[in-house]
């Protein structure tokens, strides 16, 4: 178990992060958690979203790096605009990052000591890139779900209706998966060969125990 953030923060449960490659299928792992064992999942991802079209602060930052056109008239965020600025231009890509990343932890934070009052023995934030933006190191234990690459990749391509060359292009946006499982606490194999509910229960039950 990692050290907590700060010693001077009042006890909670344990935050776990749960994270993966593309087509990993954490999202699938994330859903048995929750659907059978009962444990909250914040979707970091999700969140973002909703902050960055809801939050004033984040709004006024986003307009600040990206101008106007990052929302619409109506005040809707533009995402086909800001993405486009985003990756042709690294520091602004970065500066987003930076504003989003931050907001989305104190939601999560706020979220998990909400489920932590209400009795939970631990909460699941998951993230597509919760190594790559460093959000792991505010947490106590890191899951990672993998899977082989040509797999992911024939994931991905049913799912979302693209390429192979797209995909690989949303991989290289990520770490490769061996430098998120040597940060694992625990390792999800999702390979369609290894059945996921049993391994999902042993980390439960080892996550339990080291939170008594």
């Amino acid at each position: 178990m990692k050290t907590p953030a700060s010693t001077n923060e009042k006890k909670t449960c344990p935050r776990v992060g749960i994270t993966g490659g593309i087509g990993s299928g954490k999202s699938t792992v994330c859903r048995i958690f929750n659907e059978v064992l009962g444990i909250p999942v914040f979707d970091a991802d999700y969140w973002a979203k909703e902050l960055i079209r809801t939050d004033p602060d984040l709004i006024q930052g986003i307009v600040g790096i990206f101008g106007p056109d990052a929302y619409t008239p109506e005040g809707e965020y533009n995402r086909p605009f800001v993405a486009s600025a985003a990756f042709s231009e690294p520091a602004k890509l970065a500066a987003l990052n930076a504003l989003v990343h931050p907001a989305v932890e104190i939601a999560s934070r706020a979220w998990h000591d909400r489920q932590s009052r209400e009795g939970h023995p631990y909460t699941l934030k998951e993230a597509a890139l919760m190594v790559e933006s460093g959000s792991h190191l505010h947490l106590d234990l890191l899951i990672v779900v993998t899977a082989p690459e040509s797999l992911r990749i024939q994931r991905v391509m049913e799912r979302d209706g693209i390429p192979e060359a797209q995909v690989r292009a949303r991989m290289r946006a990520q770490l490769p998966e061996a430098e998120k499982v040597a940060l694992a606490d625990f390792v999800i194999v999702n390979d369609g060969s290894k059945l996921l509910t049993p391994q999902i229960w042993a980390v439960h039950q080892k996550i339990l125990n080291l939170s008594r």
